[in-house]
Order: C-alpha cells, then sequence, then structure tokens
C-alpha cells in the first residue's frame, strides 16, 4: 500500500534533512500521500518524542487520524490521535497527534518547552491561515530559545517554498512529483454574461457535466447559502445523491459526503474544505465556480465582514486536482479561459485581512511584539494596533499596554476575546449567548435582526435542529468560564461589543450612531427598529452606514451602570455652522454617543469669544461690521504692505491673528448677527497702534489737501489711490498729486461735478489733452474759466465775474 504512494521516493532524503539539520520544507502536490505518510515514516524511522500534525481544518485533521490509524490497524486514540475545541481521542500511548492550529497555540502558551514533543509538522502551510503563521512563529521561537533539538517540518502544496525556507534559516526544501492523474479542463466558451444569476449557472453546468461523464463530482461554491440554493436549483437523474460537505456541517454528514457512493453516483457540494487533505475516492470529475468567501477585516471600521470573491490561481488548480486523485478526470470551470490571467496568483494571507484582536492578546501572553517572532507575512500595522485598542477597551491590557489578569484570564477560553470578556462578566446565560454569536444565524436573515428571537429558539427547540444542537453543545462547554452576576441579553451583548452600543438618530429611518462613531442601520419594518438604544452583534461593515445582523435591545439605564467608569462629563462650547451662533453644552458621552445634551448656560467668556472666533473664521470676513471708514483704514494699511511699522491685513493674516486683534472686542456677542455690531474700526485702529497710525497718516493719508486748502477725500479701495477734484481746482498746479509719494490717480471733474478726465500725469494732460476739453468745455460751461494757460491761472472754485 505504501509503496504505491507518490509521497515515498523522497522519504529518506526527508528523514536525513530533519536528522542533520532538525528543519526542513516539503513541496508535494495534491494526492501525493504526504498528509497520512509522513507521520508515520517518520515514526517508522525511529523519531524521538511525539509527533504533533497541524491541520487548518476539523475535518482533515479528523480524517487523517483515522486514515493513519486504519493504516496501523488501530483504532484512533492509540498510536495516532487527535486534538480539536471541544474533542480530544489521545492515550498515554500516542506518539502522533493530528491536531488543529489553534490547540498547538495554547500548548505552547501552557508549555512552552512542548515537554515530551520531538516534531512539530505544518500540513497544508499554503492556506495559510492566521493560527498556522502564529504556530510557526512561536514554535521557531521555543526551537531557537528552549528546544534545538525540536524538529519543525513545513508542508504545503502550492506555496511557494523559497520564502519560507528563507524565515528558517534556508531550510532544505525537498520537493515530491507526485503522481497526479492527467485531468481534462473544460472552460465556457465565453465569460459569463452579468446579470445571469451565479447558482442557475453552476446547477446548470453541474447537470452537463453529468450528462457528460461518469463517476462522482465534486463542486466547489462559496458557501452554505449557495450550496442550499444550487441544491434547490437541480433537477438529477435518479440513482444521482446530493451530499453537502461544510464545516458547520455535523461530522456524520461530513464522513457521508467523503466516503464512497454506495449505489449510482454523487454530486457533492462543497466549500474550500474540499480543497485540500481529503481524498474522496469516486470523485471523478470537478465543477468549479470560481469563487471563495474571506473575511476582511476593516481596520477603520473595527469591523469584519465576509466578501465573495474570484479564487486565485492556486486555488484553482487545487481543485482542478480533486478530480485526478485516484483515476483520470475532468474539471469544469465556470469562466472562460481568457478570463485566467486575470486571477491573482495565490490567496491573501488570513493575517492580512483577518481581526487581529486573538493574535493581539496571543503575542501579549507570550510577552511578544509581533517584530520580535518570525512571520512570514508580518500583521498590517493599522489592524494590529485596532486590536491592542480594543484589548484595552475590554480591560485585557492596562494604559501602558500590558496584559492584566483579566487578560490572562480571557486568553484561556476558546472564543474570541470579544466572547471571552463577555463570559467572564454575566453569568451563566452567557455561555448561551457566545455559543449563539460563535455560529451561523440559527434562524436565517428573513428573521429579522433581534437576537432575544434567537434565545428564545434556542430554549423553546425551534429553529434549525442541527444548528440549535450544535450551539447547545458548545454552551454546555463553555458553562465553566461563565462567571458574574446574571445580565440581561442586551448588557451581556454591550460587554462583548462596547464599540457597537447604539442610539437611534433622528428621523424616521432605523438609523443609529454607534459608540464606536460609525453609522448603522436596521432593515426598514425590522422589530427592533423602535428601539432608542441598542447593540450591533453583527454587521456587514459595508458602506457608510452598515447593516445591522443581529443586535440586542438595552436600555440607558442598563448602559450607565456597566460603563459608568467611561462615561465621560463633557462641556462643550462650539460655532454651528447650521446655527451660525455659539453653542454652549453639557454632555455625557460614552466614545461616541452623546447619553445626555442640555444648554450649558454660565459657560466662560473666553470660551464663547473663541468659539464665535471659530464662526468668523467659517463666515470669512465678510462677516464683520465694515463700516465705511474700517474700510477705508484697512485699504491705507494694504497699500503700505511692507513698509516698517505697517501690519499685513490681508484676509489670511487677519483670519489667523482673529484672537489678537478682534477677540478684545467680541464680549457678549454670539450669533452671526451679533458680529454686525461689533466695533470693528476701534478694533482695527488698537491693533495699528499710536506709531503705526502715524506712519500710516504720513505715507497714506485720509485726504489730499487741494491748492484752495480743500480736503478731498483719497479712495484707497482700487489697485492706487485715488481722488476726484474739479478741473478748475489744480489751476497752477505743475506737479501731478501725490500721497504719502504715491501718484494719485485723478479723475478731473466738470463744474457740474462730472469726469472730463483720467489722468496720472497732470502736467502731461495740461500740455496735451487739455485744449480739447477746453474747447469741449467753455462752449458747455461759459461763466466758468477756461485760460489758454492752465499752470498761469489761480485755483478756483468759482464762475467768473460779470462784467
Amino acid at each position: 500500500m505504501t509503496d504505491a504512494l507518490p509521497i515515498e521516493p523522497v522519504l529518506e532524503d526527508l528523514w536525513q534533512a530533519l536528522r542533520a539539520g532538525g528543519v526542513a520544507v516539503l513541496q508535494a502536490p495534491p494526492g501525493a500521500g504526504k498528509t497520512t505518510r509522513v507521520p508515520l515514516a517518520l515514526l517508522e524511522r525511529g523519531i524521538t518524542g511525539r509527533i504533533l500534525m497541524l491541520e487548518p481544518r476539523r475535518l482533515a485533521a479528523r480524517a487523517a487520524a483515522e486514515r493513519m490509524a486504519a493504516m496501523l490497524g488501530e483504532p484512533v486514540g492509540q498510536t495516532v490521535g487527535y486534538r480539536m475545541r471541544g474533542e480530544t481521542k489521545i492515550s498515554r500511548t500516542t506518539r502522533i497527534e493530528v491536531i488543529t492550529e489553534g490547540i498547538l497555540t495554547r500548548m505552547i502558551q501552557s508549555d512552552p518547552a512542548l515537554e515530551g514533543v520531538g516534531t512539530v509538522v505544518f500540513d497544508e502551510f499554503h492556506e495559510r491561515s492566521l493560527n498556522g503563521d502564529l504556530g510557526l512563529a512561536l514554535v521557531w521561537e521555543v526551537r531557537g530559545a528552549l528546544r534545538d533539538d525540536l524538529n519543525v517540518l513545513v508542508m504545503s502544496a502550492t506555496l511557494d517554498a523559497a520564502p519560507v525556507a528563507r524565515m528558517l534559516d534556508d531550510a532544505p526544501v525537498i520537493t515530491s512529483e507526485g503522481r497526479a492523474f492527467p485531468v481534462e479542463t473544460r472552460w465556457l466558451p465565453r465569460p459569463l454574461a452579468a446579470g445571469i444569476w451565479f447558482e442557475r449557472a453552476m446547477s446548470d453546468l453541474i447537470q452537463q457535466a453529468l450528462a457528460e461523464t461518469s463517476g462522482g463530482v465534486l463542486v466547489f461554491l462559496p458557501g452554505e447559502g449557495e450550496i442550499r440554493r444550487v441544491a434547490n436549483a437541480l433537477t438529477l437523474p435518479d440513482g444521482v445523491q446530493i451530499r453537502p460537505l461544510y464545516g458547520a456541517l455535523p461530522f456524520a454528514e461530513q464522513r457521508a459526503a467523503i466516503a464512497p457512493a454506495q449505489t449510482g453516483r454523487k454530486v457533492v457540494l462543497a466549500t474550500s474544505i474540499a480543497e485540500t487533505s481529503l481524498t474522496i475516492e469516486d470523485v471523478r470529475v470537478v465543477v468549479d465556480g470560481g469563487r471563495a468567501r474571506r473575511a476582511r477585516y476593516d481596520p477603520g471600521a473595527g469591523l469584519s465582514r465576509l466578501i465573495t470573491e474570484r479564487v486565485s490561481r492556486a486555488e484553482a488548480d487545487q481543485r482542478r486536482g480533486r478530480a485526478g486523485r485516484v483515476a483520470k478526470g475532468i474539471c469544469y470551470r465556470l469562466w472562460a479561459k481568457a478570463e485566467e490571467g486575470a486571477l491573482p496568483a495565490f490567496p491573501p494571507a488570513e493575517i492580512e485581512a483577518a481581526d487581529l484582536a486573538g493574535l493581539a492578546l496571543e503575542l501579549c501572553l507570550w510577552g511578544a511584539a509581533p517584530d520580535d517572532l518570525a512571520f512570514l507575512t508580518p500583521p498590517p500595522e493599522g489592524a494590529f494596533a485596532n486590536a491592542r485598542a480594543l484589548l484595552q477597551r475590554l480591560g485585557a491590557l492596562d494604559a501602558a499596554g500590558r496584559l492584566t489578569d483579566h487578560g490572562k484570564t480571557i486568553a484561556a477560553m476558546p472564543v474570541h476575546p470579544r466572547l471571552a470578556h463577555m463570559l467572564a462578566h454575566a453569568g451563566p446565560d452567557a455561555a448561551q449567548l457566545a455559543a449563539l454569536l460563535s455560529d451561523r444565524d440559527l434562524l436565517g436573515r428573513s428573521a429579522g435582526a433581534d437576537l432575544a428571537l434567537r434565545m428564545r429558539a434556542l430554549q423553546d427547540n425551534t429553529g434549525d435542529a442541527k444548528a440549535r444542537a450544535r450551539i447547545k453543545a458548545e454552551a454546555k462547554r463553555l458553562a465553566k468560564w461563565a462567571k458574574g452576576p446574571a445580565r440581561s441579553l442586551g448588557e451581556m451583548t454591550a460587554l462583548a461589543y462596547p464599540d457597537r452600543i447604539g442610539l437611534r438618530r433622528s428621523g424616521e429611518a432605523p438609523r443609529y450612531l454607534l459608540s464606536g462613531g460609525r453609522g448603522a442601520q436596521l432593515t426598514d419594518g425590522d422589530a427592533l427598529s423602535g428601539a432608542r438604544a441598542l447593540v450591533a452583534a453583527d454587521l456587514d461593515g459595508d458602506g457608510r452606514d452598515t447593516k445591522i445582523r443581529l443586535a440586542a435591545q438595552i436600555t440607558e439605564s442598563e448602559i450607565r451602570d456597566l460603563y459608568a467608569d467611561q462615561i465621560e462629563r463633557v462641556t462643550t462650547c462650539d460655532w454651528s455652522r447650521r446655527d451660525k451662533r455659539v453653542l454652549a453644552r453639557q454632555q455625557e458621552r460614552l466614545g461616541a454617543l452623546i447619553l445626555s445634551d442640555r444648554s450649558w448656560k454660565d459657560a466662560p467668556e473666553d470660551a464663547v469669544t473663541e468659539a464665535l472666533i471659530d464662526g468668523v473664521r467659517d463666515l470669512g470676513l465678510d462677516a464683520l461690521n465694515w463700516t465705511k471708514p474700517a474700510r477705508l483704514l484697512r485699504a491705507r494699511v494694504r497699500l503700505l504692505f511692507g513698509t516698517p511699522g505697517i501690519p499685513d491685513w490681508s484676509d489670511p493674516a487677519l483670519l489667523d491673528d482673529l484672537n489678537t486683534w478682534l477677540a478684545p472686542y467680541l464680549g457678549g456677542l454670539k450669533t452671526a448677527a451679533d458680529l454686525k455690531t461689533a466695533p470693528l474700526l476701534t478694533a482695527l485702529q488698537t491693533a495699528l497702534g499710536w506709531d503705526g497710525q502715524q506712519t500710516l497718516d504720513r505715507l497714506a493719508p485720509p485726504s489730499f489737501e487741494t491748492p484752495l486748502g480743500r480736503k478731498v477725500a483719497v479712495d484707497y479701495s482700487g489697485e492706487v489711490p485715488e481722488i476726484s477734484v474739479r478741473l478748475q481746482e489744480l489751476f497752477g498746479e505743475t506737479t501731478h498729486p501725490t500721497v504719502g509719494g504715491t501718484p494719485l490717480k485723478v479723475t478731473l471733474l466738470s463744474p457740474a461735478g462730472r469726469p472730463v478726465q483720467v489722468t496720472r500725469d497732470l502736467p502731461g494732460f495740461w500740455a496735451s489733452s487739455y485744449d480739447d476739453v477746453r474747447k469741449d468745455m467753455r462752449g458747455r460751461y461759459p461763466k466758468h474759466p477756461w485760460p489758454e494757460d492752465p499752470t498761469a491761472a489761480d485755483p478756483t472754485l468759482r464762475a467768473k465775474r460779470r462784467k
């Protein structure tokens, strides 16, 4: 039997590599036999200590242990056993333990030296699960610090082995050519048209495969929902059985799916659980929908959501290989061959996209930062920082980031830190809620979002019977960790999700603001949509207002009782852009939530003034009381910008310095209308100062004195200062009028006060254009003097004397 396995020719090389250096990377294609043959071969060659072999999936772990035990002619639990959450089959004689990845972390945390363990094997490492990456990092640390005799073997089917080998101090890479039967690949003739229902397209392709082939059919679908819908859409010939296969399925039904069909043919509708480790012996055909469901964590929102996306080329190859495990096969793909190049090469490592709260807690318990350990892919900084922030909020870490006693307590529990925190504080019912929230929805989305309905379904024995039995079994296992006083459903949920306590926003739609700052909404008509306060236990994480899938109602008094020490009493004095006024409030806040809000009637005047200054910045300088004198003063100052002693009164400069020159004159004011009454001219004059005023009056006086001694206001609003003056009043002037050395723009007026000429060169005007003006004006205004030589005439505002 063993001679027939393709892995056999490299087993001796693998043994020698481990003997020489204690570390190796084995690359072997699907079906080579590495999962079941390698541990037994190491045992046969006399390896010391127990062998721990990690499997990413529970089904694969149990199947591998049973297969190896059968090869030895023994029941599981003697030489070969397995250990996973909630189920263990080992004995004193067990030498090979097949374990799920989280179990290894717990073993190392409780016994860092891994006493009695000689070899740790990481199977199917190409799946790059979060627990697998953490387990390898911890084992490598143990080997370097405590156990240089500990053997480490990483096995993979599709992973690029070079980076793993480099991380493991350039470990030798052993490659098995394997033995795969030829698999014919059949693609769609053209890409699937937009708008075609995925499940219908898959059922059509499955029925085509059944008509064109023989043998069992393995179908890859993203999740349990698609499995149910495809099963309902299929019309199968007599003698063909449908077998679902997914992680939440009871083990007896999983076993039935992978066992050979006793009669006729079978169609196994599976998730990615069937990609690796399992050989389904009578499968000759694969139908690949080309989709995978993955968890994606949004660090900014603190939420994980499941998304469905295209498979990678590595995953597609893995799935295709299922058809050639035991005989020639055929793979049908629900995409065109031309689309293949657009597929990513590999799926993302889980550590790049997952919620890292559990990882952060394990590292704190281990006493290491991510940089201290050898991670093939380091955890993203943003997601890791968010995870630590959550742990602090749960009390697992103190303000300095050190692990608390409570953190040590919840680290020992086999659930997410959120649920562990709840178990530690919420009494016996918390075990049932933790189990419920760890499983798929007992009633489905059509039942609405109310968690109370799910809890009642457990107690009344309604809903999905299989899920109910699974949840009750898990609750019984978790009961030993449930401590503290009995609490309401809302309180329990709030303990687990302190960042998802929501208060309803104003308006008709059931929208809520969550304590973490995110918006969320219920489906219109949901039974909870009238609740003022709730706690969201499950969110889809998508869009500006995320959808609430599961929630529990909570009262404000319960919120206050739970989080009295975290409720902040805050006074605010802010400018309201909507109301165009200063609003002073006294509030009680829990995170982003405002639990109470009332007017702050005795707010300090300096706080009100500071907020009103923000209002001026919001509204702009035009909101101030710009009287004509104030505008003139500013225009004169801006003309002399750059002159020593003259400030910068541009818009940006004045806005930047509002607290210095304007704030002292805003006492008692609160609104945009009040700003129109502020003594702006006084504020500007004070800001200019006595010395500045003297400089200003000398270089940019407010008026020009004509030869007759009359003062004419200078207009500084344009690019250059200007005056308007009667032409006759400038007779005798041979130089152009100036202010502070700046030539004025002069508008010469007729005796009736109408513009006659605009000039910036009065002598030039007398010498050139004046004759034409004189000819025109003397006819219109014969009673007024129009001398031939204006430079020799006396200035006047009078008409000629009568003869």
